[in-house]
Order: structure tokens, then sequence, then C-alpha cells
């Protein structure tokens, strides 16, 4: 029974996760606060991941830290948005924090397959910085 109930849910947040990135409803607003209430715990190892992408080894204790912390407003933001998804609360039910869900930050590109950022590589950081460093030396 419970695996039948765990298989169901797990295929309800699919069929929401569905849309179209730029479509924003309620339907999808409900699946995002019960997916953020039953994968918030996702925040610890995703925030290691983009620290330590965007830092080296020095990431991996600050995407902890940071990690946990994330949890609880993940789980918090998660209860505010499935009891507010029939109200377009922000306006036009835009998420509340980003990454839109927390599996997010495991996704690669530039963008996700839900149109959300996905967080800096090491190399997207330096290849943004390479421009400003020649600017400078013209200078």
């Amino acid at each position: 029974m419970k695996r039948l109930l765990a298989t169901t849910i797990v295929a309800f947040i699919c069929v929401l996760a569905a849309h179209p990135a730029s479509a924003q409803t309620a339907s999808r607003k409900f699946g995002r606060g019960l997916a953020a209430m039953t994968t918030g715990f996702l925040e610890v190892p995703g925030n290691v991941y983009a620290e330590s992408e965007a830092r080296g080894a020095e990431g991996v204790p600050l995407g902890f830290a940071k990690g946990l912390g994330m949890v609880v407003v993940r789980e918090l933001v998660g209860v505010h948005e499935f009891v507010t998804a029939p109200f377009p609360v922000p306006a036009h039910y835009r998420p509340v924090i980003q990454p839109e869900y927390p599996w997010t930050y495991f996704e690669t590109g530039e963008r996700s397959a839900l149109g959300t950022p996905c967080p800096p590589t090491r190399t997207a950081a330096r290849d943004r910085r390479a421009p400003a460093k020649k600017r400078r030396a013209t200078s």
C-alpha cells in the first residue's frame, strides 16, 4: 500500500512538472509546494554540488552549511505554496525561491528542462570573468 501511494505521488509530481516552463499555473504552484515539502532534503547535496562547482573543494563545507539552512527555507516555502496554490500570490504564480525545484541543482546546461537557470559552473563563471579582465588590461 505504501509503495502504491509513493508511486502515485511521484507520478502526480511528474505530471505537474510537465507544463511548459513559461506557464505558471495554480496546479504547478501546488505541485511545486508538494515537491518542496517532500524533497527539501535535496538542498544539502544540491548546494554542496553548486558551491563545489563554483568554488572548488572549499565550496563543500560552505555548500553543506547553506544546504542545511535552505532545507528549512524550502520546507516552509513548500507549505506556503501548497496552501496558497489557488491564489496568484506572488503575481502570476511565480516561484518564491530559485531554483524552482530542488533537483534542478543536478541538471546540466545553462538552463534546466524547466526553464530555470542552473547553478553556475566553474567554467561558466570563468568565461563571464574573462572579458572583464581583458577590458581592464586595455584600459
